[in-house]
């Protein structure tokens, strides 16, 4: 080999070299950006919300403001390589470490984490709406418009008055975007699952339809929070009341129809509450629910007691009631509790 030819081999590996430095640099800066860990969870839950409408130069501001990327830089270069341009609204749950890669595909994708609804003790259309709005993205005001809303009710084949039959209370996943007509379809297909052909025929066999089980079922869990085995014997009792054309006389429906919750003790003044709510004055069911009540309350209806009682009081201190087919016992039943509010100084 001639010292030329070896001269320029040398040169040539040097020649190599220099053009695989930038070349190893601008490999590392982009493994460094595209690859390397990046982003926090910004609180301690990590979950980040993307409002509808969130345009990208807002979510970078939003992910920088809340530190949750390192690099406001480094993510808008990793944005570009992606052609990433605007994020899937949804509610995400941001890992510590993710690249800049991985949290750009989760707003891609919209690969949000969803949310578990659960709605519970809803006495009012205002309560649910509250209550839903707390999980979701969609407004609560523009829930209850939705639920006061006589022909949108009408479009789901209910009144404005058993419209809220149609919600049961139960756990639910839902995506937090959520709209809130999207609510209202999912709690329609709920509520046809729940009301199968074996409930629909118990339904028709006690001669009342699915809304009319469910206001009975409102008050039946009304007389009854603690103890459900009560349920359906107090199912029984109303159903032998409205065979009989007799008024229920619930006290949880004067309650409702005066709308304080916290009465512990029906007046003789309450009473006389005109509301058509009011089953001491009216005769039948109520128009709606006095509350939305839980499926075992629905099933205590639709699989109720078979019993004779007519009448019932409850039991001071034991959160039971006593049952009798006799008025003249149920007089003595009632004076008995009365005695012992009075000894409690339960005035109201």
């Amino acid at each position: 080999m001639s010292a030329g030819t070896g001269k320029w081999k040398k040169i040539v590996k040097i020649a190599v070299l220099i053009l695989l430095i930038p070349a190893c640099v601008g490999a590392w800066w982009f493994y460094r950006i595209y690859y390397k860990p990046g982003t926090h969870p910004g609180d301690e839950k990590g979950i980040f919300y993307v409002h509808t409408g969130t345009t990208y130069d807002q979510l970078v501001d939003d992910l920088e403001a809340e530190h949750i990327i390192d690099s406001r830089k480094d993510f808008e270069f990793t944005a570009r390589l992606k052609k990433f341009e605007s994020p899937k609204p949804g509610r995400y749950r941001i890992r510590e470490g993710m690249t800049y890669r991985e949290l750009i595909n989760t707003f891609m994708a919209g690969l949000q984490e969803p949310v578990m609804m659960t709605f519970n003790t809803v006495r009012t259309k205002q309560d649910l709406a509250r209550q839903v709005g707390r999980y979701l993205e969609a407004d609560s005001l523009e829930i209850v418009t939705l639920l006061e809303d006589e022909s949108f009710a009408a479009k789901y084949g209910f009144t404005d008055e058993t419209f809220l039959t149609m919600f049961i209370p139960d756990t639910y996943e839902f995506y937090w975007n959520t709209s809130a007509e999207e609510f209202f379809t999912r709690m329609a297909d709920e509520y046809k699952k729940f009301w199968n052909d074996d409930r629909k025929k118990k339904a028709q066999d006690i001669g009342l339809t699915q809304s009319e089980v469910s206001i009975l079922a409102s008050i039946v869990e009304s007389e009854q929070r603690t103890h459900v085995e009560e349920r359906p014997i107090i199912a029984g009792l109303y159903l032998n009341r409205l065979k009989q054309g007799m008024k229920l006389e619930s006290d949880p429906t004067v309650i409702y129809a005066i709308g304080d919750f916290s009465i512990n003790r029906v007046l003789s003044a309450d009473l006389k509450y005109e509301s058509p709510y009011n089953t001491y004055l009216h005769t039948g069911l109520p128009p709606g629910p006095i509350l939305l009540p839980e499926k075992a309350s629905i099933d205590a209806v639709l699989d109720h007691d078979d019993n004779n009682y007519i009448f019932m009081c409850a039991e001071y201190g034991t959160g039971l009631h006593s049952f009798t087919a006799s008025y003249a016992e149920h007089c003595k039943n009632a004076d008995r509790f009365r005695a012992a509010l009075d000894k409690a100084g339960i005035k109201k």
